[in-house]
């Protein structure tokens, strides 16, 4: 029977992570999920504080980096179906049962749509995109599931990325025909662009994208993602 283990990276999300495990027990069916393993990177804002005291959750740590604390959680993982999911992403009611239904139909991997918790017109159009089953149209707020087998195969998470990570590894399934996008929408935080305003937010991940596409490295994006987007 296919199981599903839930990993969910942190950074200082104590503000988010109780609502968001409450979201997920309510909205699937135990039966379906083998764990929920929440994986931090060194918060220091009280997340753990708020998850241990929860006892069907795991929680574990790992070096700071999304993408090595999905490859640690993962290395944990029971389930034969891993579902990563960031912090501030909510998927849809019985997200469990659409996950397993498009594992029996031989599909290995894929997201759900998304939609932004804001109704800034830029941010409606952005979501209404991520319909399209292209890999333009993709990201890691969207969450992803994937086979415990497939994720080995493809050698999981890069690690030397400090963002991009997600599509990094999407590119790698769109590559070998594995990815399939659920009709059901997941709900997200807008939480970056409404920091920075969401022209400065939108234009600066279009550059991301524009920079790893003419080549650069792991390195040079963090680089520029820390200058605009977390030092600005």
């Amino acid at each position: 029977m296919n199981k599903i283990s839930i990993i969910i990276p942190t950074l200082n999300e104590a503000a988010t992570i109780e609502k968001l495990l409450k979201h997920l027990f309510e909205n699937s069916s135990k039966e379906n999920i083998e764990e929920v393993i929440v994986v931090d990177g060194g918060s220091i804002d009280g997340t753990l504080d708020v998850i241990r005291p929860i006892r069907s959750v795991k929680a574990i740590l790992a070096e700071k980096g999304r993408a090595k604390q999905m490859n640690h959680g993962a290395k944990a993982a029971k389930g034969n179906v891993l579902y990563f999911l960031h912090a501030d992403s909510f998927p849809p009611k019985n997200f469990d049962t659409y996950i397993l239904s498009q594992i029996q139909k031989g599909n290995n991997a894929g997201c759900f749509r998304m939609k932004f918790n804001n109704s800034h017109w830029w941010l409606k159009l952005a979501g209404w995109l991520t319909a399209l089953p292209i890999m333009a149209s993709r990201g890691g707020d969207q969450s992803l599931f994937i086979t415990q087998k497939l994720f080995k195969d493809i050698g999981g998470y890069n690690e030397q990325f400090f963002i991009y990570e997600d599509n990094e590894l999407i590119k790698k399934l769109f590559s070998i025909n594995e990815f399939v996008v659920i009709p059901k929408w997941l709900t997200t935080s807008a939480r970056c662009y409404e920091k920075h305003g969401v022209w400065k937010t939108q234009y600066h991940f279009w550059c991301i994208h524009l920079k790893r596409k003419l080549g650069a490295s792991p390195n040079e994006l963090t680089k520029y993602y820390k200058e605009n987007l977390i030092n600005s």
